[in-house]
């Protein structure tokens, strides 16, 4: 099979095409033919070695990627049979492999990929789609928010963009230039602005203004940095700040903005961290990530959210890990053998 290895840690150019040995499925295994193979911020701070992120570094060489959609082309001892044929999608967790034509996992992972999807789709429900339902538990949004999403042409924040509109929310969508801009625009956003134009604060207070608002009420942030405190800059009193990353500092160097106690006071607003432990206690359950994945598949199948997907060929990694460092992509980036 065609692999994507990694032997050192560092630039994308060390992601090299390599062919490999096909996998073979041990017990309660299966081995899934891959149509499309997730790339995430993660993959890319892994690759360059850097630690202290949600996942271990991995040992070398290694095959990157976590998120794959396909067919199940064979099952390990003990397995069900009924597995061999059928269209599927599984998050890998912590063990990677899934740059590859094809790829191993449990069967306890795999998810049917409903009808009407195509792998690329699941691939962007079963990883950045899970994240989405899971914040969006946090925001309870209603037909009375004003929501700012400072990276709406981004995979979650596309996606965040078109719940927000189907619950009947004023949206603000920030994006970088004028093409996303437009994408961002065609997702339903009230107000689509480029983030890139210093004068964006501007813009928006004086929609905020037309319609009688003091303010937003919700900024999702996945930005921090200047964008994302602009956005909070424009929160009216009682407003919510819903942090999930800070991809404007690098995502494993900067932070996320962070407030003092007093500073949440004196402007009257909550900011709060929703990812890791909050967002599994929030959903709770065995298996509060499968939960998400399942719920997120739902709302894909049932076409309330429909992901934005950017695909590159198997071969062309280091050509998808560039540009999504360099904030060069929309939606959520696909590797396809």
């Amino acid at each position: 099979m065609r692999a994507i290895r990694l032997h050192t840690f560092g630039p994308a150019e060390n992601l090299v095409c390599e062919t490999l040995d096909d996998p073979t499925p041990g017990p309660g295994e299966v081995r899934i033919a891959v149509a499309a193979a997730g790339v995430h911020l993660l993959d890319t701070a892994l690759r360059e070695g850097l630690e202290g992120g949600p996942a271990p570094l991995p040992e070398l060489p290694t095959v990157p990627g976590r998120e794959v959609a396909g067919t199940v082309d064979a099952v390990g001892e003990g397995t069900d049979p009924a597995w061999l044929g059928r269209r599927v999608v599984a998050h890998l967790g912590m063990v990677p492999g899934g740059y590859a034509e094809r790829a191993v996992t449990t069967a306890d992972r795999l998810h049917t990929i409903p009808d009407g999807l195509d792998a690329a789709q699941a691939v962007a429900m079963i990883g950045t789609g899970r994240t989405t339902l899971g914040i969006l538990l946090f925001a309870a949004l209603t037909p009375d928010d004003i929501a700012i999403v400072p990276a709406a042409a981004g995979g979650i924040g596309s996606l965040l963009v078109q719940h927000a509109k189907n619950t009947g929310a004023t949206v603000i969508g920030l994006a970088g230039g004028p093409v996303k801009v437009a994408h961002v625009q065609d997702l339903g956003a009230d107000l689509a602005l480029d983030y890139t134009d210093a004068n964006w604060p501007a813009r928006a207070r004086r929609f905020l203004d037309e319609r009688g608002a003091p303010g937003a009420t919700l900024v999702f942030d996945s930005v921090g940095g200047a964008p994302g405190r602009a956005a909070v800059d424009l929160l009216a009193r009682g407003g919510r700040h819903l942090v999930f990353g800070w991809s404007s500092g690098g995502l494993l160097s900067g932070g996320p903005l962070e407030f003092t106690d007093a500073e949440l006071a004196e402007r009257g607003i909550t900011s709060e961290s929703v990812l890791g432990a909050p967002m599994l206690a929030r959903v709770g359950g065995l298996n509060p990530l499968r939960t998400l994945e399942t719920a997120a598949l739902t709302e894909a199948a049932a076409g309330r959210l429909v992901p934005t997907v950017q695909r590159f060929p198997l071969a062309e990694a280091a050509a998808a890990h560039r540009a999504l460092q360099s904030r060069g992509t929309m939606g959520k980036v696909v590797l396809v053998p």
